[in-house]
């Protein structure tokens, strides 16, 4: 073998494990992420009973952490094209992680949802900016495998959430687990020595920065079909998936079941999200990323709808473990295909702002399912709803969207 080729075996080799450390790191942030959002949806069963809250009470829980996650994401995409990815990846991660922390003392619904507002920017501001960064450290072939297996720790992070539900909530209360769900602040620490920004992003930060500029960029001729395409996108997908998930735990215990019941259900449910992921990781690179979100957002559509008339619990189990088996496959598929639609001095822009557009969906989907409730509308036609949205999603793709498959980025 000769030096060169030995080089070139040793080179690829370091970047293989320098992809498995980024992908590591920035997952375990991820998972993080997902435990939070996740114990709230189990969370928002046992504060109700303790602060005998109404459903449409309850829906503000779920909605005020996407507002926060609206502001999130805006800010802080505009800020990670400034200051760097990684800077705002281990802001946001102690924002939401200390946010966590204090609402575990919280004494009433009013602090409670201010500090859920807190955690939401954190939240918000952290999810695109990290998959930014993993799109733009990763070859061209492995781009999208990557983005959507880095998704696939939201998957770990709500099993996590549904176990600590489960066996800590009933006997030791939701105070504690909102505690260990803090743990991440501890972990941001160690994020500042053990990753970096992107080559191709430090191949442009000393370019001048306008954040202005950036957001008229977006709109300019090149960009604006697609960013019409990803804000309807990600709006139709964040407003059906807050408005069915987090409110599942209550909707399996509105069918008939205990709280306890209802949270193992929704556990067995939660686990079918990661051969969701999984399998949208395998494909992508095969089918593209315009196939992908399609298929996997029209098996989102007809289980949303099955398992919102369902009754018997047979019906209710498949219909759920279906549903969150494509819903996550289409998340994981959208986070690889959002950062791929603009270059890199306007990517945290583009992408954050596209996210920051969806959290809108978040805040009147667990509203809506909330406000809906207490007028005694049933549960089939709520979900028949959110399967109307994904339908507007598919159209999105199908007819705005450009497939971005073995495309270098700019």
């Amino acid at each position: 073998m000769s030096a060169t080729t030995h080089n070139d075996v040793f080179t690829g080799s370091v970047n293989r494990q320098s992809e498995r450390k980024l992908l590591g790191v920035a997952g375990l942030a991820w998972l993080f992420d997902a435990m939070d959002v996740g114990m709230i949806s189990f969370i928002m069963v046992a504060i109700g009973k303790d602060w005998s809250l109404d459903a449409s009470q309850l829906g503000w829980i779920g909605s005020v952490g996407s507002i926060g996650m609206a502001v999130g994401a805006f800010i802080f995409g505009m800020l990670a094209d400034r200051i760097g990815r990684k800077n705002v990846l281990i802001l946001t991660l102690l924002l939401f992680s200390v946010g966590a922390g204090l609402s575990a003392l919280a004494t009433g619904i009013g602090i409670f949802l201010i500090l859920r507002f807190f955690i939401g920017t954190g939240l918000g501001g952290e999810l695109p900016v990290a998959s930014t960064l993993v799109s733009e450290s990763v070859p061209t072939e492995k781009r999208g495998r990557t983005v959507v297996l880095l998704e696939s720790f939201w998957a770990v992070g709500w099993i996590a959430a549904a176990l600590v539900s489960y066996f800590i909530i009933p006997d030791y209360g939701w105070r504690v687990a909102l505690i260990i769900g803090a743990i991440p602040a501890f972990y941001a620490i160690y994020l500042r020595w053990n990753i970096h920004d992107s080559t191709k992003f430090a191949a442009k930060k000393n370019e001048k920065q306008n954040p202005f500029r950036n957001i008229a960029e977006i709109w300019s001729k090149p960009y604006a079909r697609r960013t019409v395409m990803l804000w309807i996108l990600w709006f139709s997908v964040v407003f059906s998936y807050y408005g069915m998930f987090l409110w599942l735990p209550s909707v399996v215990e509105a069918k008939g079941f205990s709280m306890v019941r209802s949270f193992l259900y929704v556990l067995v449910m939660t686990i079918a999200q990661l051969p969701g992921y999984f399998t949208a990781a395998w494909l992508i690179e095969k089918w593209g990323r315009k196939a992908v979100l399609i298929v996997y957002l029209l098996g989102t559509a007809v289980f949303a709808y099955f398992l919102g008339i369902a009754e018997s619990l047979p019906m209710i189990m498949v219909s759920g473990i279906l549903l969150s088996f494509f819903n996550l496959g289409a998340w994981g598929a959208l986070y690889a295909y959002s950062p791929e639609q603009y270059p890199t001095l306007i990517r945290g822009t583009g992408t954050g702002m596209a996210a920051a557009f969806g959290r809108i969906g978040g805040i009147f989907g667990p509203l809506m399912v909330g406000y809906l409730l207490v007028r005694q509308v049933s549960i089939g036609v709520i979900f028949t709803i959110f399967c109307a949205s994904i339908v507007v999603g598919i159209l999105a793709v199908l007819f705005l969207g450009k497939e971005t498959k073995n495309k270098e980025l700019a």
